[in-house]
Parts: structure tokens; sequence; C-alpha cells
């Protein structure tokens, strides 16, 4: 792009990826005004269809997707998978690059005004289109997102650390605000819908329990739950102010896996959070260390402070006399 320089601060942009990030970033100013004008700039939450995956499409959705795949095809991306695509889409086919994307995270709350975001995350590209993408998460060679709030956001790795940039209205640019965000280890915040608890595994009716219980607990803690039900947002919020989040598989006819999709929205905010410092399970096993069977697979999430990751894979361990007491017996977990 000739203008790239005009969008962001590349000094931490590895070179080939640069007209990547700037397609990226001058889509999302886009968008980002086309939010702040609300239902001004049209029936942005109007339902439209319904996407492979059977999550509803909101006009927000098929406007994004149409916009990302537009200004990438002049910026070396070979191959374009997007969830609101059933197949993979060709884009360059001297492209160096496989570029799975989220266009439009939480699309639920385009109408209510809450942050909502894009997803994307960064392959090299092999010849078939699909093992493009059907491959290790740690295969990665860049991940990010824009969350589209009161500020617009752009968080991004590309393996040696995770950077956050803040876009000026001003002068039009993304600038550095930090090139190591580090998620703090120390956090009583956890993300989760607790509507759903009567249909979660025996383990995370555990771990929840603890926590609710509070100081007459187990932790001899109070937490404070949060769920705004859109990943960008959680993430953000995780990443700044530490925490966890979960959506874990359930009882639910076609929740075994969860919700979220492996390729597109939980393998790149994996590699987020593991170059911040944090850890990201499918509840029990590191998530980048796995390969999407499908396209569209989903898988358990749970991401956040290492430590407080990491104690929830112990509740999968615990033998069901323990898992399945009431709150206060776990003897494991009393501090």
């Amino acid at each position: 792009m000739d203008d790239a320089t005009s969008v962001l601060d590349f000094t931490h942009v590895p070179t080939g990826l640069r007209p990547v990030i700037a397609a990226l970033a001058t889509v999302g100013i886009d968008l980002a005004a086309t939010i702040r004008r609300g239902p001004r700039g049209g029936a942005l939450g109007a339902a439209v269809g319904t996407n492979l995956g059977g999550d509803g499409q909101k006009a927000l959705d098929v406007m994004a997707d149409a916009a990302f795949a537009a200004a990438l095809r002049g910026a070396s991306v070979r191959w374009y998978a997007s969830e609101e695509q059933d197949t993979v889409v060709p884009l360059d086919p001297a492209g160096a690059y496989a570029l799975a994307i989220d266009p439009l995270d939480g699309s639920s709350n385009i109408d209510v005004n809450i942050s909502i975001g894009t997803i994307f995350s960064v392959f090299a590209a092999k010849d078939d289109p699909t093992d493009s993408f059907l491959r290790p998460a740690t295969e990665q060679i860049a991940a990010g997102y824009l969350v589209y709030g009161p500020q617009l956001h752009l968080v991004v790795t590309f393996g040696d650390g995770t950077q956050h940039y803040i876009h000026d209205p001003e002068t039009g640019q993304f600038h550095l605000l930090t090139a190591r965000m580090q998620i703090l280890t120390d956090s009583y915040e956890f993300a989760i819908n607790a509507s759903n608890y009567r249909h979660w595994p025996a383990a995370v009716r555990s771990w929840f329990d603890d926590r609710i219980a509070g100081v007459d607990g187990p932790r001899n803690h109070n937490f404070n739950m949060r769920w705004v039900a859109s990943l960008v947002a959680e993430t953000h919020r995780i990443l700044m102010r530490g925490g966890v989040f979960l959506y874990p598989g359930d009882t639910r006819e076609g929740y075994a896996r969860g919700r979220l999709r492996m390729v597109y929205e939980c393998a790149p905010m994996a590699m987020l959070v593991e170059q911040a410092g944090g850890r990201a399970t499918d509840g029990e096993r590191r998530l980048l260390s796995q390969t999407a069977g499908s396209l569209h697979a989903r898988t358990p999430f749970v991401f956040g402070s290492a430590t407080k990751v990491d104690r929830i894979a112990t509740y999968f361990d615990l033998p069901d006399t323990e898992v399945s007491a009431l709150f206060g017996t776990r003897g494991l977990f009393r501090i």
C-alpha cells in the first residue's frame, strides 16, 4: 500500500507483513467510523442470514467481510479464510500469506453500543488452501485484533511480544503504546456465562462454586464476575488488567466443543495471550499445541493469567468425590 506509513508506526512490524497490517488497520478505521454512526449509517444489526456454523449474520458482519477481503487483495494474501465464508477464498495467486479472520466479533452487541472487534491470524501460505489453515496453531506468524469501543485499538503479535496500538482520530494514525504487554498475575476477575451453569462439566461447576463462595470458600477471597459476550472485549480487558475467561464445552446439543472457533477466534487469541505472559488452553491442554480438524471447528477455550488458567486445569484432574463435593471441602485448594 502506497500510504502504509500514514496508517501505523511500522517500526515493530516485520517488513513483509506491513501491507497486511496496513490493510487491516485501514479497514478497521473505516469500520470504526461506520460503527460510530450507529443507526444513522443504516441497519447495521439487521439479520441477513446464517453462516456455515449456524450463527446468525448481521448486516455489518457481511459488510466487514467484504471490506477486509477487498483490502487484502493487494497485500500479498494468497488465501482468505473468514468465519463468514463457507470455504477458503483465493485472493492473490502470488501471495505469501494465508489469513484467517472473524471480520466482526460480538456482532450481537452492535445495536447496544458495546465494544465489538475484528480477530485475525496469519500463516505462511501453502499450495493447498485448506492445509494453509488446518495446521498446528504454533505455526501462526502473526495474530491480532481490532477493538471498536470508545477508542479504536490494535493489538498484534509477530511472535516476539504482544504490541498495543491506539488510533488517534486527529492524525488518522495508530500509535504504539507498548511493544510488550504483560498480563497481570494477581487478579480476582473471571468471565463466564453463568446462565449455562446447569450444562457445564462438573469440573467447571466446582471451579465456579469455589469462586462465588468468596471469603467463605476454599479460595478465601471475594471474586468479581464479568461477561460482555464479545471475545475481543473480554480479551482486551484481561490483557489490560488480568483475570481469566472460560467458554467450556457443555451438554447442550451442538455445544460439546463450546461455541468458539479454533481457526478464527481461539488460536489467534491464544497466541496473543501467551506472548503477553499468559496461558491459553481448552481447559486441560495447551491450545497452541492443537490443530483444527476443519475450518469452522470449535473448541472449549480458557485463557488469562497463567496461574489462574493452570488452577482451572487441576479441577479436571480431581477425583469424582472431590469435584462433586460442596464448596469448602476441596482441601487441595485451600490456602
